[in-house]
């Protein structure tokens, strides 16, 4: 089994997806070890005693019951029944790769060596993991301070064995004890010990793992969008002038200059973006019954690079947050060394999610902007006032028995329109929980959770995009056909018409966009173009 070496301080989004979805495991670093193990031998040979001074969650209750006393005597049994009473999370389990990538980034966080539990519990953890025993987390239910509480201690019952906890192993739905035992986990029931529970529970967790799973998406979709931008460029014979890179220079934004070049990129080679392409006159362009020069484009096509650049932008400092939350300590209370052979707790507020939270609300806008302008050349692709004479809604002859392609696009705006509703931020909101100890919370699990909902939302406008801008290159070869396409879009073309045998009338439109949104989904489109093009 592959594996990513776990320290605590230079664990990469890449590594988090590696361990989420490409089966890799984790080890933990023998510094990190030996740090955590250092720590907790100080706390067994000094704080484990009654006349201890009263520490957050290690002899004292949680949140409003910080003031009640728990002795050494009921630290055991108040370890387990934390547990038991966390376990409140609602909603359908969470995905796997999400499971995965939260157990990671909480096994990193150990590797800090202030969390004060014991390394017999983070080994058994990372066990959990390279064995594949995948806890049933229902992801609902945590307002992202402190940190993810419920969805943590659902894997930590688990973890424990508590008789009612299930879990995923190959596959299959089973109670947690069952689970590993067949794993090889053993024993199947473990006990928790003073400082271990909250450890594990206190922090930001699933929702900085599921925010390095988004990141890794969205990057890849902005790269497709890209490609699907030239493709339409290529439909409507478009001007490639606002790609310059002169243009790009005196307004030098890194993300501009890149999303320019590499539309430009993708056309390079290509006739149909000329001149000569643009005096073919096409019988539906009742606005330009005589060749004039195309002075400029719709701002779909001429204004995708500033739109795409300041999202790539975002995505930069995105990343920035994200990578700083997956190598941080986020629980509470922290426990660090005076310099004089001793160690002290401190009470913080390191668990509240507002860094990921606003990652995420970010990531949400760009990605509903992306949506947004995608949906714009969709629906100019369908008008032939806009794209200079392809047919009204593409369709084939007689227009008019062939209705053509406007209900899909209209599924772009449906798409685009869900999007800008998940663009409120999440953080904005503020609901006191438990008594007003909690009183102001970051709603950072929900803000990673719509994040992937527009994700998956972009995917299929994209790939509807992707199919609207072949079909007005198909519809329109009889007169252009003369005219080859870029480096890029040939590929892409090419790609979706092996899939999607257009006609000139009316098809069964699910299976062409079902293919197409595959496409985008599979990484398939984005590997095949990279591979004559270079990489994004």
């Amino acid at each position: 089994m592959n594996k990513v070496i776990l320290n605590g301080a230079d664990l990469s989004i890449e590594d988090v997806v590696k361990v989420a979805r490409e089966g890799y495991g984790v080890e933990i670093d023998t510094k990190s070890m030996a740090r955590i193990a250092e720590v907790r031998e100080y706390m067994e040979r000094e704080w484990m005693r009654e006349d201890a001074p009263a520490v957050y969650g290690f002899n004292t209750g949680l949140g409003k019951h910080k003031d009640c006393k728990v002795s050494i005597e009921e630290s055991d049994l108040h370890q387990y029944r934390t547990v038991l009473s966390h376990c409140g999370g609602v909603g359908e389990p969470a995905p796997e790769d999400v499971v995965r990538a939260a157990i990671c980034v909480r096994l990193n966080a150990f590797c800090r060596g202030v969390s004060g539990l014991r390394p017999v519990v983070v080994e058994r953890l990372a066990e959990l993991l390279n064995r594949g025993v995948h806890p049933v987390v229902p992801w609902q239910g945590s307002v992202g301070a402190c940190g993810d509480l419920a969805p943590m201690a659902h894997i930590v019952s688990v973890l424990i064995g508590v008789p009612q906890a299930e879990a995923f192993y190959q596959g299959e739905r089973m109670p947690a004890q069952e689970a590993l035992k067949k794993a090889g986990i053993v024993p199947v029931e473990f006990q928790l010990k003073a400082k271990d529970c909250l450890a594990l529970l206190n922090g930001t967790t699933m929702f900085a793992g599921m925010a390095c799973l988004n990141i890794h998406d969205a990057e890849r979709l902005y790269k497709v969008s890209e490609i699907t931008t030239a493709l339409s460029l290529e439909a409507v014979r478009g001007e490639t002038r606002a790609f310059d890179p002169r243009i790009q220079s005196v307004r030098p934004y890194e993300g501009q200059i890149k999303a320019a070049a590499n539309v430009l990129r993708m056309v390079e080679g290509s006739q149909r973006v000329t001149e000569d392409a643009r005096k073919v006159h096409l019988d539906y362009d009742v606005m330009h019954p005589h060749y004039q020069e195309r002075v400029q484009d719709v701002y779909s096509l001429r204004c995708m690079p500033q739109v795409q650049g300041i999202c790539r932008e975002n995505l930069t400092y995105i990343k920035h947050l994200v990578e700083v939350e997956i190598n941080a300590a986020t629980d509470n209370p922290l426990i660090f060394p005076k310099g004089d052979g001793h160690y002290e707790f401190l009470s913080g507020g390191n668990f509240h999610g507002e860094p990921t939270g606003f990652a995420m609300d970010l990531l949400t806008m760009s990605l509903a902007e992306i949506g947004n302008i995608a949906d714009r050349r969709c629906f100019s692709l369908c008008d032939p006032t806009l794209s200079y004479g392809l047919p009204l809604a593409l369709a084939g002859e007689p227009i008019g028995l062939n209705y053509g392609y406007n209900i899909i696009c209209c599924s772009t705006s449906a798409l685009a329109s869900e999007n800008k509703t998940l663009c409120f931020p999440s953080v904005c909101d503020n609901i006191p929980t438990k008594a007003n100890q909690e009183d102001h919370v970051s709603m950072a699990p929900w803000s990673a959770r719509k994040a992937q909902l527009a994700i998956k939302n972009l995917e299929k406008i994209l790939g509807i995009e992707l199919l609207l801008a072949s079909r007005g290159i198909f519809i329109s070869s009889e007169k252009l056909g003369q005219f080859k396409l870029g480096k890029g879009t040939e590929i892409a073309y090419k790609m979706v018409t092996d899939l999607v045998h257009f006609q000139k009338e009316d098809i069964y439109m699910g299976n062409q966009s079902k293919a197409t949104i595959g496409l985008v989904e599979s990484d398939a489109l984005l590997k095949a173009v990279e591979a004559a093009v270079g990489e994004l």
